[in-house]
């Protein structure tokens, strides 16, 4: 499909709405993504009011693009549904567990990415929000989820109002290993990332944050080690709260 080899995150979209009988269609046909046990261990929050986007942005560190897209939708790992039918027919769930959660979540995630598929080759732009994890007891408290419901991922939605450089990607022989895994040399390291790290926006990024390599903008100032420590036990709690 020439919309995944040409993909790129959209952060800026135009004033043009989304038809709700467009987003409809895309997202049922997101649902035929493959399900643990067809079970559909998920839900969608779909997010269209301007009050409401701004209740949600301070959960994504305030990017704009939540506000500023025509829809914001927050993907959840849902096993409350399914747990209230089983009830409802005299069977007995027994969901309220990691695995569970595992599963759910890779339920909703097979779904989220479908989506984003569907709506890029219908001619819309995506930005998938890695933040919905960050901060998820503010989500929670803000779309009324109850137990067994968590929040995954949350992706803004709109037609493009803008057209960004493609974003690099490591080749193939970087992720590809033939029957096992094969672990890495040093000089496979350095060679399947000399080409980001020549990359000039890359080497801009090196000298503006003073770092000696691009991997220490990373290390030291993006995703640091406190940050993601910090970030995990709050999941892991807020996860136990949800009720798994």
């Amino acid at each position: 499909m020439d919309s995944i080899k040409n993909r790129r995150t959209i952060r800026k979209y135009t004033e043009q709405d989304i038809p709700a009988d467009l987003l409809d269609s895309l997202l049922e046909e997101s649902f035929r993504a493959s399900t643990m046990g067809n079970m559909q261990l998920y839900s969608v929050v779909v997010t269209r009011d301007p009050e409401m986007k701004a209740k949600l942005a301070p959960a994504h560190f305030n990017q704009p693009m939540v506000t500023s897209a025509p829809v914001v939708l927050t993907f959840c790992a849902d096993y409350n549904r399914f747990s209230l039918w089983c009830r409802q027919r005299k069977a007995e769930p027994g969901y309220d567990n990691f695995m569970s959660f595992i599963n759910a979540a890779s339920d909703t995630l097979l779904v989220t990415q479908n989506f984003c598929t569907l709506a890029e080759a219908s001619g819309l732009g995506i930005c998938y929000l890695g933040t919905t994890i960050y901060d998820p007891a503010r989500i929670i408290q803000i779309l009324n989820l109850p137990k067994l419901v968590m929040p995954v991922a949350t992706i803004t939605v709109g037609y493009p109002d803008e057209h960004p450089d493609q974003p690099d990607r490591l080749p193939l022989r970087a992720i590809v290993h033939e029957e096992t895994y094969k672990d890495y040399t040093p000089a496979m390291i350095d060679d399947i990332y000399a080409y980001k790290e020549a990359l000039p926006e890359n080497k801009h990024f090196v000298e503006i944050n003073h770092t000696e390599t691009l991997a220490q903008i990373f290390t030291d100032i993006r995703y640091t080690k406190s940050d993601n420590e910090s970030m995990s036990a709050n999941l892991i709690e807020v996860i136990k709260k949800q009720g798994f």
